[in-house]
């Protein structure tokens, strides 16, 4: 029994040689895999010793060899390919350790690796006799089986071939994508490889006859990898979605001063900032919608308190609550007063640059909906001017209409959303269930609308129920028409010269 190992990532490696020495293996090693068995005192061949050439091409050319290829290649079920074997005096590998250059630490020529790839592709292809490991953290499955049996079953050995293709591809699309002449004026890539490890089963998706998993990008950063559960049953498919926006929304919200912001079904029902307390920004945010805050996922900007959590207990259930920390006792306290509600802490949410939606066999992909235009670049419209309370409040409102779904229209007053109108097929009817949800907050209130208005009609129901100043986009039309209502009607409005839908 013969075993090849060519390993870059050498932990692990010494002790996994030591038994397979133990087992009866012949070890060959190549490079600096030869070394590190060298220093360990592990007897071992050199791939030199197997194929007869030394080295050459500074290190480019050492197991590119018919002696240690054909030994891999074989097919122990073909007399043919044995007798080749005998003929030529060459012995068959049983498995084959390899990893590869560390290209996507250091993307180079020199890092593309070749007689790994070649060796792992080799291998993999044999699986029905050779056992190809390409994981260090694979060495302990494969001992488990020699030692108890003396061979790795043909399962795993397929399955270890399966991952050993899956390192190739990955490995070359690494490549493939360094060496891609880019266009510096196309931000999206005419090719998209999406490289997706499965993180976990959920219970199900949107609903239970569905199934649904949490994948992660290899590569890129995802506030959820680091998010921490503790207390409360496992976050399921709408819990992701959910608390991935009421995470993002709250910290856009304010950085300066305590937020919160209560999402349900991907929708703000409410958001609120506080000089006063953290405990403060949460029922103020719970005032917003009362009704539709049950069952919510509560993200908050600041580290929980005793007195926050007597807040929480004292409302609705809420599904989740995230945040970035949680005071001494305060978990114990929330598991005790909600035991099913999810209670999550987490770091900032990454600022993604693509957002992608499938539909079906085709995708979109974008560019994630930054806020690009500054406030400084916000125009002021008409002859009624703008307070500073009311900058303030069009800051809040404006935030949290981007972020809900179109049509959108939001009012807000003191630094707290009162009436959430979302995902509505005409702006009209947005505006009147955002005026129906404030009731009597209205008067006062400022209100945001996510895309120009088409009429006057939605400008003028918010001004006859009381807002006193408006935030669009503008680049209607009509705009003309419904800046002179917005006069006529003694309400300040400002454009911001930037939209933003979402759906």
């Amino acid at each position: 029994m013969r075993a090849l190992l060519s390993v870059y990532r050498k932990d692990g490696i010494v002790e996994f040689a030591s038994a397979l020495a133990e087992l009866g293996y012949e070890l060959v090693a190549s490079g600096g895999t030869s070394a590190t068995l060298d220093a360990a005192g592990i007897a071992h061949i050199t791939v030199e010793e197997v194929t007869g050439f030394a080295e050459m091409l500074d290190g480019r050319v050492k197991t590119l060899h018919p002696r240690l290829h054909a030994g891999i290649l074989a097919d122990r079920s073909k007399p043919e390919h044995l007798d080749d074997l005998k003929r030529l005096d060459i012995a068959p590998i049983d498995v084959v350790v390899c990893n590869l250059y560390p290209f996507a630490d250091r993307p180079s020529i020199e890092t593309i690796d070749v007689g790994g790839p070649s060796m792992i592709r080799a291998a993999a292809k044999n699986y029905q006799a050779v056992t190809v490991v390409v994981e260090n953290s694979d060495f302990s499955r494969v001992l488990e089986w020699l030692r108890k049996t003396g061979e790795v079953p043909t399962p795993l050995r397929r399955e270890l071939a399966a991952r050993a293709f899956d390192h190739l591809s990955r490995y070359d699309r690494l490549i493939a994508d360094w060496l891609d002449v880019k266009d510096v004026n196309e931000p999206l890539p005419e090719r998209l490889h999406l490289d997706l490890d499965r993180a976990k089963l959920l219970r199900y998706g949107e609903n239970p006859h569905q199934r649904g998993a949490l994948y992660f990008l290899r590569g890129a950063s995802s506030w959820l990898e680091g998010m921490t559960l503790h207390s409360g049953m496992e976050l399921s498919y709408l819990n992701l979605f959910d608390a991935d926006a009421a995470w993002r929304l709250v910290h856009e919200l304010s950085i300066d001063s305590a937020a919160a912001v209560i999402v349900k079904h991907a929708n703000p029902c409410g958001a609120a900032i506080s000089a006063v307390s953290v405990a403060d920004a949460y029922q103020r945010a719970f005032e917003s919608d009362p009704i539709s805050a049950f069952g919510g996922i509560v993200a908050i900007n600041r580290i929980v308190d005793g007195q926050l959590a007597d807040e929480i207990a004292a409302n609705p259930k809420a599904d989740v609550i995230i945040a970035p920390g949680y005071g001494d006792g305060v978990l114990e306290q929330l598991a005790a007063a909600r035991k099913s509600t999810r209670v999550i802490s987490a770091s900032p949410p990454e600022i993604p640059s693509r957002s992608l939606r499938s539909l079906g066999g085709a995708y979109l992909l974008q560019e994630y909906d930054k806020f690009v235009v500054s406030e400084s670049e916000w125009k002021l419209v008409t002859r009624v001017g703008v307070t500073d309370d009311q900058m303030r409040d069009l800051r809040v409102a404006w935030t949290v209409c981007a972020r809900t779904s179109s049509n959108a229209i939001v009012l807000a007053r003191d630094e707290m959303a009162v009436g959430i109108g979302a995902g509505q097929q005409n702006r009209l009817d947005s505006a009147r269930i955002a005026i129906s949800k404030a009731g009597k907050r209205t008067k006062g209130a400022v209100g945001a609308s996510d895309a120009f208005f088409p009429f006057p009609d939605g400008l003028l129901a918010l001004a006859e129920a009381g807002v006193s100043a408006v935030i669009s986009p503008g680049g209607s039309i009509r705009d003309s028409e419904v800046i002179e209502a917005a006069n006529q009607a003694g309400v300040a409005m400002v454009f911001t010269g930037e939209r933003h839908f979402k759906h």
